[in-house]
């Protein structure tokens, strides 16, 4: 997974103000560096192959033997040894049980084979979940004419978010941002969000520019231009 870079936040940041001198919208740029923990992953796949633990038993031939019949047992003897064997069996199959939930915990906890392992619908809910919860915290959804555009980056999982305000949704429909997000997780595929930044800035500036124009007199700058980096949750 790579992180942005100094570098990398500059050339956004001089995206941003240049694509703003175009236009009266907002566009604000925020990077996570994963959208969950997705502890329930570890969760469910340890426990999913804890639940194995009886049928591998059974598969290495480890199985509950009765007793012959035809030795010189009593009632009680052949009772005692069935329930010495079957306690046994639980035994193993409980230790079994608990040395495979462990050890499936900890290998599943390690992040690159969490993401992997993660369904993709999940971590799409949960990248949307945090892009919506920072379109509301850093307020911009009260810009002066409701022109704010949030794009939203999760590293980890590779994903990006674009949330429009009502005063651009109310103008614009829903597709015309498709190639901006389309240039955008090209680049997070490629190893190279900083370039999926810029091209996604560039097409979002041409869509706005069109739409909500610079005002000759002035054109107030309400958001930081500046990639707001988040910690993972």
């Amino acid at each position: 997974m790579k992180t942005l870079s100094p570098s990398d936040l500059s050339a956004i940041e001089a995206a941003v103000r240049q694509a703003e001198a175009r236009t009266t919208g907002e566009i604000y740029c925020v990077v996570t560096e994963e959208s969950s923990h997705y502890g329930e992953t570890a969760i469910a796949w340890a426990a999913g192959v804890a639940l194995l633990g009886p049928a591998l038993l059974l598969l290495g031939g480890v199985h509950v033997t009765i007793p012959d019949l035809f030795a010189s047992w009593t009632a009680s003897d052949v009772s005692a040894a069935m329930e010495s064997a079957v306690r046994r069996a639980l035994i193993g199959a409980i230790a079994l049980q608990a040395v495979l939930f462990v050890v499936t915990a900890a290998i599943v906890s390690i992040p690159a084979v969490r993401r992997a392992l993660t369904p993709r619908s999940l971590k799409r809910l949960r990248v949307q979940r945090r892009a919506a919860e920072q379109f509301i915290a850093k307020n911009l959804h009260l810009t002066s004419e409701r022109t704010g555009i949030l794009i939203f980056v999760s590293l980890g999982e590779r994903m990006a978010e674009l949330i429009a305000d009502d005063g651009i949704a109310d103008h614009v429909e829903p597709h015309v941002w498709d190639k901006a997000m389309a240039a955008l997780t090209d680049g997070l595929k490629r190893g190279q969000p900083e370039a999926g930044f810029a091209a996604a800035i560039g097409l979002c500036a041409d869509v706005l520019a069109a739409k909500f124009p610079a005002h000759p007199g002035g054109n107030p700058n309400e958001l930081p231009d500046a990639v707001v980096v988040l910690p993972r949750p």
